[in-house]
């Protein structure tokens, strides 16, 4: 059976790639695009660094850098608005997941209209919208190389997962140099989310030679320099092998889709604002031990590639290494308990069973080697609080 892979048509990756936007801009015949963003990357500089990049080759831009984190259908309306009314080819989302998942959304909405929930899975969105080039700023969510992107209905609290090939960017500038100003509290966050990506893309029914080598080889550059890049927020070593990996989970998956953790983890996120990394981080632990044996090669070859467990460990072995590691990860990178984040048990008690029933429904639940039942995912929401 064949299997068919989407990757931006421009991929620039290392130190100094997010340089060449004129040039990869110029490629792409745009010449007036919008750049997507948000507060923090104007106070950094990295939006003007673009733009005076872009202004050297004679390329005006305009902003939006009203982007929030976790993107909702209002933030981005504004965004929207701004890039239907101007005569732009292209956007430029430049800052983390949220800025390019942002820019992805305005993208089709500004070409196509309607609301976002419109575009949300199980609908497959193949038009193409506005050519969006990204440039992330952190090492984490691998949204500048997925089909995917995810908006938040503040009507509903639901997180809603949009996918097709319209989600794309048409071209990704990874540049690992953008991470150095992180704090460790996102370095963290977002580094564990790079590494559920490669776990879960390895381990969902969907998998595929193409993406089982993506995400082995993401696992084995994430694995060993996660705690280094949390520790030593310098260490270009270690931060450009985070990076790589991020963007290579972010190719597995995207071919081959997340599983149990992003379903139940997104409904966290919508409900109680937990960052996205984190509330993957929670459920890792509960989810790996529930799925385990639906999947049980596959979860020992992932603590292999983790650098864990060695060939000559028995399957049991590398099961038991694989949980510690990721208990011990938990530990080292100061992942809270949902109790220590602040949310209170009784308003999560209220509204679990509509988190279970939206983490159903979202699909990626499906495609876990062992496919739970709501009561089920209500047992692992559970041992949350354990």
């Amino acid at each position: 059976m064949s299997t068919q892979i989407i990757l931006p048509r421009i991929l620039q990756i290392g130190e100094g790639a997010s340089k060449q936007i004129a040039s990869v801009l110029k490629v792409l015949n745009c010449s007036k695009p919008l750049i997507v963003s948000d507060k923090m990357m104007v106070e950094l500089g990295y939006v003007g660094q673009v733009v005076g990049l872009l202004k050297d080759q004679g390329i005006d831009a305009n902003i939006f850098d009203n982007t929030v984190p976790e993107p909702t259908v209002a933030s981005i309306q504004a965004g929207v608005s701004m890039a239907a009314a101007g005569d732009y080819d292209c956007l430029i989302a430049l800052g983390g997941g949220s800025p390019i998942d942002s820019a992805k959304a305005i993208a089709i909405l500004a070409m196509y209209g309607g609301e976002m929930r419109d575009y949300k899975v199980p609908r497959i969105v193949d038009e193409l919208g506005l050519p969006v080039i990204a440039i992330p700023t952190t090492a984490g969510t691998g949204s500048e190389v997925t089909r995917f992107t995810v908006i938040s209905d503040e009507q509903t609290d639901e997180k809603m997962l949009c996918a097709g090939k319209g989600f794309m960017p048409i071209a990704a500038l990874v540049d690992y140099s953008l991470t150095l100003s992180l704090p460790p509290r996102t370095t963290a966050d977002t580094g564990i989310d790079a590494l559920t990506h490669a776990i879960e893309a390895y381990v969902s029914r969907k998998a595929n030679p193409y993406s089982d080598t993506q995400a082995l080889a993401a696992m084995r550059l994430i694995g060993p320099n996660l705690r280094t890049v949390f520790q030593q927020a310098e260490n270009k070593s270690a931060r450009e092998k985070v990076m790589l990996g991020a963007t290579l989970a972010g190719i597995a998956f995207s071919n081959a889709s997340v599983a149990l953790v992003h379903g139940m983890s997104r409904p966290i996120g919508a409900f109680f604002h937990v960052p996205h990394g984190l509330s993957n981080a929670m459920l890792l632990p509960s989810v790996t031990r529930y799925s385990i044996a639906g999947a049980a090669t596959r979860y020992a070859e992932c603590a292999v590639a983790i650098g864990v467990a060695l060939e000559t460990d028995s399957e049991a072995q590398k099961h038991q290494k694989l949980i510690d590691e990721i208990e011990a990860l938990n530990s080292d990178l100061a992942v809270p308990s949902l109790a220590e984040f602040g949310v209170q048990r009784a308003k999560f008690d209220a509204v679990v069973n509509t988190m279970a029933e939206q983490a159903l429904a979202s699909g990626s639940p499906a495609n876990n080697p062992r496919i739970p039942t709501v009561d089920e995912m209500l047992t692992i929401y559970g041992q949350l609080w354990s």
